[in-house]
């Protein structure tokens, strides 16, 4: 009853366009239908994967939504980056879940890593938004979070309203890995929120690969075409 009326004088908004939810869900329905599915599970050899191969050596690559300025996908991001929605997160990895298993993406796969935040980010923020993706899906698939290999050494702006080419300015020494014997002879998948140029996590990726023996896959919450 109380659950009820907490409910009724302080109704739950979609994290999409904050409408007010008449149940417990995240999103509203009409904002789930809009949100633009990308399907990139169904196809390894997919626009996201062929955008890195050039570059970085990728096994497999996936996202769950494609991200559109101006549109419900960049509202629904901005409320998980700037808001403190960061719950938001976590559900985009329960929705992606069956899809990876539609394919068995996440077969051979051993350990999860997020693209990491700078600790002054991290600070301002108060969470990194890739981490309850990363960490959902680890749970998901029984498999080993890892947040300690890959760290972010100088703060950078957020790369999805810049220009391409500033997009592409990452200097390689922004990210180091530490105890790299973690991911020696392991399959990681590469965990980021929103895939622009592709910049941060190609940096990432050459910075992971420098371990022994270790293979990338790359999964994302959203790519921007």
């Amino acid at each position: 009853m109380f659950q009820d009326l907490l409910h009724l004088f302080f109704p739950k908004k979609c994290v999409a366009c904050e409408e007010n939810l008449v149940h417990k869900e995240m999103i509203c329905t009409s904002c789930l239908h809009q949100l633009p599915l990308a399907n990139t599970h169904l196809n390894n050899e997919n626009t996201l994967k062929k955008g890195f191969n050039h570059e970085v050596d990728i096994k497999k690559a996936s996202c769950l939504l494609y991200y559109y300025k101006k549109g419900i996908t960049q509202r629904l991001f901005h409320n998980l980056k700037y808001r403190g929605q960061e719950e938001i997160s976590s559900y985009l990895a329960e929705w992606f879940t069956p899809y990876l298993e539609e394919n068995n993406f996440m077969t051979g796969i051993d350990g999860i890593i997020p693209v990491p935040l700078h600790r002054s980010r991290l600070k301002e923020r108060g969470y990194n938004q890739v981490e309850g993706f990363a960490k959902t899906l680890a749970t998901n698939f029984n498999k080993v979070y890892i947040d300690d290999v890959l760290i972010k050494k100088e703060a950078t702006k957020t790369q999805v309203f810049k220009n391409r080419l500033a997009r592409q300015k990452i200097k390689p020494n922004y990210f180091s890995l530490e105890q790299e014997s973690k991911i020696e002879n392991k399959h990681i998948l590469l965990c980021d929120d929103i895939v622009t140029t592709g910049a941060t996590m190609k940096n990432c990726i050459q910075v992971l690969q420098v371990a022994k023996n270790v293979k990338i896959s790359i999964a994302s919450m959203a790519y921007a075409i």
